[in-house]
């Protein structure tokens, strides 16, 4: 009998691990393991554990049977629901790190790359890795906070820390070992540097600095722009979580837009509570059903903290800026609005005021909703009148609008817009003393909170009503069955 689902030949769990169908073995296909198993043993048929395919050794390619899937899709929907679910023992008020990694490690693509081929775990045994162990029991995660100590400083020691900032810190160190350790964001500028293919090592040109290894062939001057330009980044990371944020600056002398496009992770709001003023709900608001948000007397929407990040903002006569139309000085509006959405959408409640005078947690409970319409909030819903002002389409201007004189949207694309939830980061207890829990989404609608070692199924109600701290959406594109 198969005592692990490992290559019994190198020992690891990934790399397209397939199982003979004539005896025991695993082997993984990317090192070819398994294929030279069919080969000295005659076992020409075996099965590829992530997904069920069968694959023929001497058609060398998938066989494709009607009844085979079936079996195949019932049996991964079995092992979903087994898979994953494993508790994170607490080192000392590591909370924090717990509910990030869960949410992160339930994280679709994200979790489905590690788990492939294209991941290369440096692990010396499979049990020790982060995403796939095969074990039920609760994980102990001394090694990654040893690595959280050594390249985020400011979280080491055993105090309470803030889940959001190990969420950035975590981010980062997973972008930059996916760039490949040895990106420094510069082109390798020795002379007898060669720029020869890239082996994984650095560059041994005779005057090679060794500087510049991004992961790619030496070939010229842009390679130290996109390599220290995140918007040019390919990583894993910055394919789900790099989203476009769109500034617009508008002088309120000549109308002139400036515009900026910065890169982001995750979106800051703001809460009723705190010290930044915070609107009051617009007329009509009570009762009513808004992105899927039940709107009760009183209550603040996950939609009303974007729609206050997103409304324009007067920059006021001490924050004048010099106009290029005007070529002086200028009062401004700015206004913030997405220019591109990311795959995996985090949205941070600012819970936690610091200030000179205060330091509080703002309790106020904010609704949000399972599935989430980002459209509104595009930067391509507003366009540049005749006027020289921005607003919604068609226009601010009525005169514009009657002429039909206007821009139009660019992206009237909204299907690819929706957002599912998939994890919370709850914070109990108040500033100096508390603990993080996390909700986590397994299947449509199964939810499992998870409080350190312990997990425990939860209702869709506990979800949405629980306080919120992070919340993670993903694309609707990306539903999982």
């Amino acid at each position: 009998m198969a005592k692990s689902c490992v290559c019994h030949v190198c020992g690891v769990h990934l790399n397209r691990l397939h199982s003979c169908l004539h005896c025991v073995f695993f082997g993984c296909f990317t090192k070819k393991h398994i294929h030279e198993h069919a080969k000295s043993k005659r076992h020409n048929l075996a099965i590829e554990l992530m997904y069920g395919g069968i694959y023929c050794f001497l058609c060398q390619d998938y066989i494709y049977d009607k009844d085979i899937e079936i079996i195949a899709k019932e049996e991964q929907r079995k092992a979903w629901k087994m898979q994953g679910l494993r508790g994170l023992i607490n080192l000392g008020n590591t909370c924090f790190m717990n509910c990030i990694v869960q949410a992160l490690t339930h994280t679709p693509l994200l979790r489905d790359f590690f788990l492939s081929d294209r991941h290369r775990c440096e692990m010396q045994s499979p049990g020790s890795c982060l995403f796939y162990s095969g074990h039920r029991s609760p994980h102990i995660p001394y090694k990654l906070l040893h690595l959280v100590w050594t390249h985020a400083r400011h979280l080491a020691g055993y105090e309470q820390q803030d889940a959001h900032e190990f969420l950035i810190a975590a981010l980062d160190v997973l972008h930059r070992h996916c760039k490949g350790e040895r990106c420094t964001g510069e082109r390798c500028t020795g002379e007898g540097c060669t720029g020869e293919g890239y082996t994984g090592e650095r560059c041994t040109g005779e005057g090679c600095k060794g500087e510049g290894c991004k992961g790619e062939r030496c070939t010229g001057d842009d390679n130290g722009k996109k390599a220290s330009n995140p918007n040019h980044c390919n990583c894993i990371i910055d394919q789900i979580f790099t989203g476009g944020l769109q500034s617009d600056v508008t002088c309120q002398v000549c109308h002139g837009v400036s515009t900026t496009i910065d890169p982001f992770w995750d979106i800051s709001l703001d809460l009723p509570g705190s010290s930044t003023p915070f609107w009051p709900l617009s007329p009509g608001s009570e009762g009513s059903v808004v992105n899927g948000e039940s709107h009760a007397s009183g209550t603040t929407t996950l939609t009303d903290c974007l729609r206050r990040f997103t409304r324009p903002e007067h920059l006021g006569s001490s924050a004048k800026i010099k106009c290029s139309g005007c070529h002086s000085y200028q009062e401004s509006t700015k206004q913030l609005t997405m220019k591109k959405l990311p795959i995996v959408a985090c949205f941070h409640l600012k819970r936690f005021e610091h200030s000179a005078k205060l330091r509080r947690k703002i309790t106020t409970y904010v609704s949000f909703p399972l599935e989430l319409d980002m459209t509104p909030f595009m930067a391509s819903r507003f366009v540049l009148c005749v006027c020289g002002r921005v607003g919604v389409a068609p226009g601010p201007c009525k005169e514009s609008r009657m002429n039909g004189q206007y821009q139009q949207p660019v992206d009237s694309l909204s299907n690819d817009n929706k957002y599912s939830l998939f994890a919370v980061v709850n914070h109990q207890g108040t500033l100096e003393s508390g603990h993080y829990t996390s909700f986590i989404r397994q299947h449509k609608d199964q939810w499992f909170k998870c409080d350190d070692a312990i997990i425990t199924k939860a209702s869709i109600a506990d979800v949405l009503d629980s306080e919120g701290y992070l919340l993670f959406y993903h694309k609707q594109f990306l539903e999982y069955e």
